[in-house]
């Protein structure tokens, strides 16, 4: 009874409008009256929820990554790409796919990397005659991969979630091949579907403009190095390597680069104070809302549901990935990670699945969720920037669905995609 009482309010509040953090704490609250809990307790677990010490981690990223593209790093990342991929056949979807993996290594965000490679490169696609909605398509989708090239904050909260048993080091190692597979599947769809449309082919400019915009974003990328090499090798932390990224963000920004005023930074940290504010308080409604389901049981109970439903593993792992499809068609990726995690993970280790390589299948999964409506943030940020409306660019998204899918059932059933780097520093 309690728990239909709560699936049913939070449906309710999400179907008004409700923001996400608000209902799934009002979904809360309403079960907890209804289990005669103290209110208390609610506003308790939401703040325990925000305090784990991993999770300073995630401001530093954030602010890392809006510094980044507001010092110009990401042009220097798309003239990489650029030179290297665009002289294909629907070369700038290429570039795009490219330009949104490297960027995705040094922001690991996939609402930034939609914004930033949308302003970047969507007028330059239409431009060169390429239709608005295979601009928007081939940029959220790409976007995607951000999730997966290390450092990613999902990442970081899903390592909370599991309550800090997974190492964030290992799980940022094990995202790397997937992150290049799920990119090259997008870059053949991306081409695939130039060809069809009859887009333009660029030209080489040759291996000296090559070598000098590779050159002129090294910095940027250098980042990535710094922060993935610092914790696997214990320099620092993950927490202490968001401030490092912070720190070496702005000296490249504002002393290498002097892209980087006292204007824009000041832009950046009220943005990142926002989106942190906003993924912290998320965080912790879903952590009252996982409480929840803990004190009803409800891990056990799926977990017993989907195990006496069958005992094969190839099936077991399509049940849940098809569930972690459809929540993240209507919830946001951070409360999914959040409320999600504690049910599943039991189940996929009990069938012998190693917690990283589940990590890895739940950042993809979930990261598809992004960019499927109806709530699909990063695709209403593509289709804001690129000015194409959602429906339109929905219409022909699916082969770039496919990729994505391609990707998830080959992560999901070949652990050594994820765990085959992991294991060489281990």
């Amino acid at each position: 009874m309690e728990l239909t009482l709560l699936v049913v309010s939070l449906i309710i509040f999400l179907a008004l409008g409700v923001p996400v953090a608000f209902a799934l704490l009002g979904a809360s609250i309403v079960a907890f009256v209804a289990l005669d809990i103290p209110l208390v307790v609610v506003f308790q677990r939401a703040a325990a929820g925000m305090s784990v010490f991993t999770l300073m981690a995630i401001p530093f990223f954030i602010f890392a990554g809006d510094l980044m593209y507001r010092s110009g790093i990401a042009e220097r990342l798309v003239r990489v790409a650029e030179a290297a991929f665009g002289r294909s056949r629907g070369g700038l979807g290429q570039v795009t796919v490219g330009a949104s993996t490297m960027f995705g290594a040094v922001s690991g965000s996939a609402i930034a990397s939609a914004s930033a490679m949308g302003s970047t490169l969507m007028p330059l696609m239409k431009e060169k005659g390429y239709d608005g909605d295979y601009a928007v398509n081939v940029t959220v989708t790409a976007a995607v991969v951000g999730l997966l090239i290390p450092p990613s904050h999902n990442m970081i909260i899903y390592a909370a979630a599991t309550g800090t048993s997974v190492s964030i080091g290992d799980l940022f190692l094990a995202g790397v091949i997937p992150g290049l597979l799920t990119a090259a599947l997008l870059m053949v769809v991306a081409w695939l579907v130039a060809v069809k449309r009859g887009y333009p082919a660029g030209v080489f400019p040759g291996w000296r403009p090559f070598a000098i915009a590779f050159a002129a974003a090294a910095p940027g990328l250098l980042a990535a190095v710094i922060i993935v090499g610092g914790i696997l090798s214990g320099v620092f932390t993950a927490t202490e390597s968001s401030a490092v990224a912070v720190i070496y963000t702005i000296a490249v920004g504002a002393l290498l680069y002097r892209s980087l005023g006292w204007r824009k930074f000041w832009e950046s940290c009220i943005q990142s104070v926002k989106i942190a504010a906003m993924v912290l308080l998320i965080i912790g409604s879903a952590t009252a809302f996982g409480y929840v389901l803990a004190i009803l049981e409800t891990p056990t109970q799926l977990a017993n549901l989907i195990t006496t439903a069958t005992d094969n593993p190839i099936i077991i792992l399509l049940i849940i990935n098809i569930m972690l499809l459809l929540l993240g068609t209507f919830m946001d990726m951070s409360p999914l990670i959040v409320i999600t995690t504690p049910i599943l993970l039991p189940v996929v280790q009990k069938i012998g699945m190693d917690p990283v390589h589940f990590g890895i299948i739940m950042m993809l999964n979930l990261g598809i969720g992004l960019v499927t409506p109806p709530v699909g943030s990063v695709l209403f940020v593509g289709s804001a920037v690129g000015k194409v409306p959602i429906e339109q660019a929905v219409k022909t998204i699916w082969p770039f669905y496919s990729a994505l899918i391609a990707a998830l059932l080959a992560i999901t059933y070949i652990p050594a995609l994820s765990l085959w780097l992991p294991s060489l520093v281990n």
